[in-house]
């Protein structure tokens, strides 16, 4: 049996030095860029030192992609799928740290190669950065990589450090004294910006810590908090998002900044039903009223998205708007609300009855789909058959109230010595039924 385990053993060695032996003679490019490719750091000395292969040797990759070509016709717009074929630049370093293979670029590196050389559009150390791979990136750094260098997009390797296993590539970018408000080219992004948007929240801590601008602006006017509150719109991540709002207006990030279309970050915020969001930024003094460029303020833009949002129980960001005080929609134009709000019923009780008395009419009838109706048929049955009669004192009662704490609501209601439940109403959470 232990022959047998020693012949195996032979059979293996035999086949790799005939692979090692195979790419030999094929020396060049290909076998060079295989040895990289597969981390092979064997065969890349093998194609170093003997068949002395460039460090610096720029690889010319052509692939070829499927991609829809759309062409104008008489009748409208056709296209079909077409192979385009295209190039693409890189280098030794740029493989290697692109897959995270330390020791191939360790070898390349004191065999002569630039760590700061541009191939294609990027350096090594952006690719390190890119892909997350910490030895690698200090590696880099520590053989003279430049940590403020930039890609043709202008990027520089710390905006590259968007995930959250970038992390510690980030960390030693700064410690290696990368420039933490270097701004992009194009849209005069800060690093701040790239990580409020992705919902880094350890990332901001860490560029913060380095002297990170907090109110720096883009190109759009938007600022690090207005990216993240724009970019919260996804539920599982809405607590990502939180933990890197509250990091920021800690700060000294402005709420009430506006972009180039004098949205504010609760205007995103309220856009994208991020209840806690809004509650946070409403806790810092934003502007419940500010108005956009379109007309809009933070409560109509939640009533906008609702439908769409119903995952996301938008009648609380609108229950938590009105409790601070905003504007209420104009009643004529209520009927426009039911329209576009129909599949989201909770949301219109919750505007309704923040009016002392509006007048329900055979309009808002016609816009509520039939669908809809039979889905939600108690509180629309409910709300059609206030059309003859006014409300109940209960609900006057609660508007008197509600007019006397003004936009105070949120603070003073839960202060009254009365039972939950009343407290509840007076704050507007939705029963299913209006009466």
């Amino acid at each position: 049996m232990d022959r047998d385990i020693v012949q195996r053993s032979q059979i293996f060695l035999d086949f790799e030095q005939n692979q090692h032996s195979h790419a030999r003679k094929r020396r060049g490019p290909e076998a060079f860029h295989q040895a990289l490719a597969h981390g092979d750091l064997s065969l890349l000395k093998v194609m170093v030192s003997e068949y002395r292969e460039d460090v610096n040797l720029v690889f010319e990759i052509c692939s070829k992609e499927m991609e829809w070509q759309a062409e104008p016709v008489a009748l409208g717009i056709s296209g079909l799928w077409s192979l385009e074929y295209k190039q693409e630049l890189t280098s030794p370093l740029c493989i290697a740290a692109s897959h995270g293979y330390t020791d191939c670029l360790q070898y390349l590196l004191q065999r002569g190669a630039k760590p700061n050389m541009i191939v294609g559009t990027k350096s090594a150390l952006h690719t390190a950065c890119e892909n997350a791979h910490t030895d690698c990136t200090e590696v880099l750094l520590e053989h003279g990589a430049n940590p403020r260098l930039l890609t043709e997009e202008g990027l520089s390797p710390l905006h590259l450090c968007d995930t959250a296993q970038s992390f510690w590539c980030a960390k030693l970018l700064l410690k290696f004294r990368a420039d933490v408000n270097r701004l992009t080219e194009e849209d005069q992004e800060s690093p701040l910006h790239v990580v409020a948007r992705r919902g880094l929240h350890n990332h901001v801590h860490l560029f913060l810590r380095y002297g990170a601008s907090v109110n720096v602006m883009n190109v759009h006017l938007e600022s690090p908090l207005g990216s993240a509150c724009a970019s919260a719109w996804r539920l599982e991540s809405q607590g990502d998002y939180l933990q890197v709002c509250k990091v920021l207006i800690m700060n000294g990030a402005n709420v009430n900044s506006v972009d180039n279309e004098k949205r504010s970050p609760l205007h995103k915020a309220s856009k994208n039903a991020s209840l806690q969001l809004v509650q946070l930024l409403l806790r810092h003094n934003a502007d419940v009223n500010a108005i956009d460029y379109n007309g809009c303020s933070p409560l109509a833009n939640v009533i906008q998205t609702a439908p769409f949002k119903e995952e996301l129980n938008p009648q609380w960001t609108v229950q938590t708007l009105l409790n601070h005080g905003s504007r209420r929609v104009w009643p004529a134009a209520f009927p426009k609300v039911m329209k576009s709000c129909a599949a989201s019923p909770k949301t219109i009780e919750v505007l309704f009855n923040s009016y002392q008395q509006i007048q329900v009419t055979e309009k808002w009838m016609e816009v509520v789909p039939e669908e809809i109706f039979q889905l939600h048929q108690p509180f629309y049955e409910s709300l059609f058959a206030l059309a003859c009669s006014p409300r109940s004192l209960q609900h006057l009662c609660r508007f008197a109230a509600r007019k006397l704490f003004g936009n105070q609501c949120h603070t003073l209601i839960p202060r009254l010595p009365i039972p939950k439940c009343l407290c509840g109403y007076l704050l507007l959470e939705p029963e299913g039924l209006v009466y």
